[in-house]
């Protein structure tokens, strides 16, 4: 990867090898499947009321521990209070971040991924830059969340680790906060 660097005209541009863009697709086409999982059509008839206003949501917080912490509760003493929060935005939310991951995946399909070129270019405006930051974030959580990261120590247990694809998979998470450092030093 070539660093994200700000031009003169305002974009901010970057260039990664195919199988760095690629991966970065993956992962982000991997959040938007939770989070599409997790919203997908109700399961039963919708308050005709709360369709309309826009708070059909789920009241209850996420099973899976990776959507848990995308889509945290607004208030951890107060339940009824969170489910209530819930219910009004985590569609909202959920939507917001699917955007921010398409984003994403569509910068860098036009900066040459889907020709299959060796070095794939993208160009951001500043609200691309803004939804690459957030979807990185999203997947870093995601990766977090997945590999036990929770502190400074954590990381470096995995550097340890005996299990390759661990090894590997938290080179991949320290890979993608050199990427996402180096976008907001141009932000």
């Amino acid at each position: 990867m070539k660093p994200f660097r700000r031009r003169r005209r305002g974009t901010v541009t970057a260039s990664f090898d195919l199988n760095e863009a690629q991966l970065i697709v993956n992962l982000t086409s991997q959040v938007v499947e939770l989070l599409q999982d997790r919203n997908g059509p109700s399961e039963s008839e919708p308050d005709p009321l709360a369709q309309l206003i826009g708070m059909t949501g789920p009241a209850l917080p996420p099973e899976d521990p990776v959507l848990a912490r995308l889509l945290p509760d607004a208030y951890r003493d107060a339940p009824d209070d969170a489910a209530e929060f819930r219910r009004f935005t985590e569609q909202s939310l959920s939507s917001a971040k699917v955007a921010n991951a398409h984003t994403v995946i569509e910068t860098l399909e036009e900066g040459g991924l889907d020709v299959g070129s060796k070095h794939v270019e993208v160009e951001l405006d500043d609200a691309q830059v803004m939804a690459w930051l957030r979807a990185l974030t999203d997947v870093r959580l995601a990766l977090a969340v997945r590999l036990g990261i929770e502190t400074d120590e954590d990381t470096a247990r995995l550097a340890e680790s005996e299990d390759e694809a661990t090894v590997a998979m938290g080179d991949v998470y320290d890979w993608l906060g050199f990427v996402q450092e180096t976008l907001v030093h141009v932000a």
